[in-house]
């Protein structure tokens, strides 16, 4: 898989809880590449967590330090990358995720309620109505989400382990232009 890849990093895109990170981390080991989550850069940058970022900065603040790590990510081959939920708002953000195949990681919103209902950690999610705003979230996000190069319906009774093999299986699927093309050469 490696090599039909030939080094095009993996960016992972989808809604907060979609399990980004855990996925990007299985699929970093199975393809030896390495792993970033640009939550976890941005706040190691900042020095603070995305929450008090968020709240003394704002989300713009937030969004333009997002869009200045995926540029300084997308000049690196060999990784995968899990991406916060809004990236791909910024249409600026789409030039550095097209350096790679992009993988949306669509769960349906019923399951990443479930997921994030005790996390306190999410600063859009601090509201009355976190479904409510999941749901305008992901009907704002979704026709972006949709340019993705890999869809992944993400199941409720899935692992990470059994998502991040679906993904695998799925990458050739994309890549089949370039590995025949090579192919007829050899």
């Amino acid at each position: 898989m490696s090599s039909l890849l030939q080094g095009v990093s993996l960016y992972l895109i989808g809604m907060m809880g979609a399990g980004k990170t855990t996925v990007g981390r299985l699929l970093a080991q199975q393809l030896s590449y390495g792993f970033v989550d640009t939550d976890d850069v941005i706040a190691k940058a900042a020095g603070r967590s995305i929450n008090q970022l968020f709240a003394e900065e704002g989300e713009a603040a937030f969004r333009q330090l997002e869009s200045d790590v995926l540029a300084q990510v997308s000049a690196h081959l060999n990784l995968t990358v899990a991406t916060g939920g809004g990236i791909v708002m910024r249409r600026e953000n789409w030039s550095y995720l097209r350096h790679g195949l992009i993988v949306w990681l669509d769960v349906p919103v019923e399951l990443l309620y479930i997921r994030l209902a005790e996390d306190t950690t999410r600063p859009l999610l601090q509201e009355p109505d976190p479904q409510a705003k999941l749901r305008s979230l992901l009907e704002q996000r979704q026709p972006l989400y949709a340019q993705a190069d890999l869809h992944i319906m993400v199941q409720e009774d899935e692992t990470p382990e059994q998502i991040a093999n679906k993904v695998m299986q799925a990458i050739p699927s994309v890549l089949k232009t370039t590995a025949s093309h090579q192919h007829r050469e050899n």
